[in-house]
């Protein structure tokens, strides 16, 4: 399993993702589901991949290929975001065709964003079928993956305003929540910093399973919600908030 986050702010963009993609009672496997294409001052852009590793990993080597290729569209020389988006889905649909066989499923799911000289910066989510959807204000973050467990942090802090280090601070909390109840999600944790208009590639960090970091983080959310917990009014109340309701109307 895997749990990716792309969040775009009005500073820039975050991106985070795990590495686990197996984690059998005796055998855990890790890749690295984040790929960085950039030519500094021109363009950078950043993949986050989700779904069958096969499909996966092809679609990365394609587009690879592709860029040291001049006569084709690549990531190098397609004008957009939505242009590399359907350039993704195209590949990854390419793959999955491939590797069909046996009834087994071979989608995946894709992150790509960035920016490109001249425009603004900005994500998309490649869906198994090629399509995709795009950041927004209203849809300021996007997520492929074991996606559920750390929407709820997500939909009450990100915001267009905050800051990147507000952004990534949630997205890494977001990550935290969806390790506590998934275990096929884990470590090492990647992490990428875009800042608008640099168009270079940002500050990028790759926490361990042993990172102290992670475990402060972990371990400071957990009380943090404990000590909210404890302050919410006792159900006892209820009743007597409730009639109080009914006789004001």
């Amino acid at each position: 399993m895997t749990y990716c986050v792309a969040i775009r702010t009005d500073a820039g963009l975050c991106f985070i993702s795990d590495s686990r993609t197996n984690a059998g009672v005796d055998n855990v496997s890790t890749y690295s589901k984040m790929y960085v294409y950039d030519q500094p001052g021109e363009r950078q852009l950043t993949v986050l991949s989700s779904g069958n590793l096969a499909t996966t990993q092809g679609v990365i080597n394609q587009i690879k290929r592709d860029t040291q290729n001049s006569e084709v569209a690549s990531f190098a020389s397609l004008d957009t975001l939505d242009d590399i988006a359907d350039y993704v889905g195209k590949c990854s649909l390419e793959q999955q065709e491939k590797h069909t066989g046996g009834g087994k499923p071979f989608e995946a799911s894709f992150i790509v964003g960035g920016q490109i000289q001249g425009q603004k910066p900005g994500a998309h989510l490649i869906y198994p079928q090629g399509n995709h959807i795009t950041t927004s204000r209203d849809t300021p973050f996007l997520q492929i993956g074991e996606s559920k467990y750390g929407k709820p942090i997500l939909d009450r802090i990100i915001g267009p305003d905050i800051s990147l280090e507000t952004a990534v601070l949630c997205g890494l909390v977001s990550m935290d929540s969806t390790m506590r109840s998934n275990l096929t999600v884990g470590p090492p944790i990647e992490v990428l910093i875009y800042e608008v208009d640099t168009l270079v590639t940002g500050r990028r960090y790759r926490f361990e399973e042993s990172s102290e970091y992670l475990r402060k983080l972990h371990n400071a959310w957990d009380d943090k919600l404990r000590e909210a917990f404890s302050s919410m009014p006792p159900i006892a109340w209820s009743s007597a908030w409730d009639q109080n309701a009914v006789s004001e109307r």
